[in-house]
């Protein structure tokens, strides 16, 4: 991560946090993963309070809930963390220390876990980017069998959830909340692949089945979503 001074920092009202090391595939190294996540954010978030910025956003993940989330339908924010690798750990362990901070420093903070996030600037080696550069290309695409159940949520939709959050939501000083964000409708990964696949007009095959499942794969990541209302009285979803 990048070092930013407190003079960097000083005369913003509010620090939006989206950095993280370990969200793509194959960066799931431990050492890296904490110092990261854990002790270079924490680092950042004490540089931001020092500067006077009184409102952080922390972006957390789903992948925190871990195993906890195949107990839930849909997952509340309340449910047990039992991450699986050292990304998840890592996050996990990163909302805890944001939610102390906030306690401690007595600073409006607000962790937003977001769901699957889908779109334009993914990393090409994720799914939906493969996916896409495979039906237009007029290639096939291996997969997995499909079965594990997401909410998938476009990228557009979480920046404008984290602006509203970063404006507009309520928030008590030494009252930090955690969020999840999300689309409301869950379908299997397969069936999102079909979809993706018929309104790209791909004339390869969508080769179900070829692709092992992840180790310690979780099987369903469903968020318990509540309306997210602002101080202007509008409504969205998170």
């Amino acid at each position: 991560m990048h070092e930013i001074a407190q003079g960097d920092l000083e005369g913003c009202g509010g620090l939006v946090h989206l950095a993280a090391h370990g969200v793509s595939h194959g960066m799931n190294d431990w050492a890296d993963c904490f110092r990261v996540n854990v002790q270079d954010s924490i680092g950042l978030w004490r540089t931001a309070i020092d500067a006077g910025i009184h409102r952080m956003v922390v972006c957390g993940s789903c992948f925190e809930y871990g195993r906890s989330a195949e107990r839930h339908d849909f997952i509340p924010v309340t449910a047990a963390l039992e991450p699986t690798g050292a990304y998840h750990a890592s996050k996990a362990a990163a909302t805890m220390a944001a939610l102390g901070l906030a306690v401690d420093k007595s600073i409006e903070v607000v962790v937003a876990r977001p769901f699957h996030v889908f779109g334009e600037g993914e990393a090409p080696p994720r799914f939906w980017p493969g996916l896409r550069a495979a039906a237009l290309a007029g290639n096939d695409f291996p997969m997995t069998s499909g079965e594990q159940i997401r909410d998938f949520v476009p990228v557009e939709s979480v920046a404008a959830d984290f602006a509203r959050l970063a404006t507009k939501f309520p928030l008590q000083p030494g009252r930090p909340q955690v969020l999840n964000l999300g689309s409301g409708h869950p379908m299997s990964l397969r069936q999102f692949a079909e979809t993706w696949w018929a309104r790209w007009g791909a004339t390869g095959r969508l080769q179900v089945g070829a692709v092992p499942m992840r180790p310690n794969e979780v099987m369903r990541y469903v968020p318990l979503l509540e309306p997210l209302v602002d101080s202007s009285g509008l409504v969205g979803v998170n």
